[in-house]
């Protein structure tokens, strides 16, 4: 068994159909024999007989891109290993996390790249990232989201909005909705880290105030000539920036 079988009938035109013909003859208890426990795995969030019916609809969701539907496939396969009864209810803490560890040693034996599984095993991870969202984020979390996704950050939350399969509209109405929202906040804050990174290490009233001069062409062209140095070299401490300040403002004014 290979990763070439998997990945075949993951990607078939209907692939929900190719992993129910596995399932039945078979192949796919042979291919992730840890997929046949989720049928037994019942899913009160998403209201389905088992975690398994749940994961077979994720999947057919996906876009047809290996490490997206192998990320869907793998989601909750940590669930049967994590069920604990308490509260009325039953929960899988951490479910993501191991996981991503069984996701990583499955795919090993199947023979995928280590690029491949190091990406899946990162989707199945942050699976579940999303799932506090609603009860609000800080800027700074948004942040960490966005880093911790890094380049994976578009295929994450495109397996979060296929992980939504409920049938109840006003509920997946608002998964997508926050996503939505989500998105827009990563977007706006990238956009405000980028013209922070665009700023000097001083700013015109600081060049004034150390340069003792008033507004006018200088404090421009001071300023100008900080935002290279930052392009240059990155940030500088201030006492090396008040150190090259001086050295341009006696060369400008020789």
């Amino acid at each position: 068994m290979s990763s070439e079988q998997l990945s075949a009938i993951l990607l078939a035109s209907d692939c929900e159909e190719s992993i129910l013909q596995a399932l039945e003859s078979g192949e796919m208890d042979l291919l992730v024999p840890e997929l046949m426990l989720l049928s037994m795995e019942q899913d009160p969030i998403h209201k389905h007989k088992d975690v398994l019916a749940h994961t077979i609809a994720v999947v057919s969701k996906t876009e047809p891109e290996i490490t997206v539907r192998l990320g869907a496939l793998f989601h909750d396969i940590g669930k049967p290993k994590t069920r604990s009864f308490g509260h009325g209810g039953v929960t899988f803490r951490h479910h993501e996390v191991v996981g991503s560890r069984m996701a990583r040693k499955r795919l090993g034996k199947l023979g995928y790249s280590e690029q491949v599984i190091d990406d899946v095993v990162e989707l199945v991870r942050l699976s579940g990232r999303f799932k506090g969202y609603a009860d609000g984020w800080s800027d700074s979390a948004v942040r960490r989201y966005a880093r911790d996704a890094g380049p994976l950050l578009g295929k994450l939350n495109h397996l979060i909005r296929c992980d939504c399969t409920t049938r109840n509209a006003n509920k997946a109405r608002g998964v997508q909705e926050a996503m939505d929202d989500l998105e827009c906040r990563i977007a706006a804050l990238a956009e405000e880290d980028r013209q922070a990174a665009e700023r000097p290490g001083l700013n015109g009233v600081e060049v004034m105030e150390y340069l003792d001069i008033g507004p006018g062409p200088e404090v421009a062209e001071a300023l100008a000539y900080l935002l290279e140095i930052k392009r240059n070299e990155g940030d500088l401490d201030m006492k090396e920036l008040r150190i090259r300040l001086d050295a341009w403002w006696k060369l400008r004014n020789k």
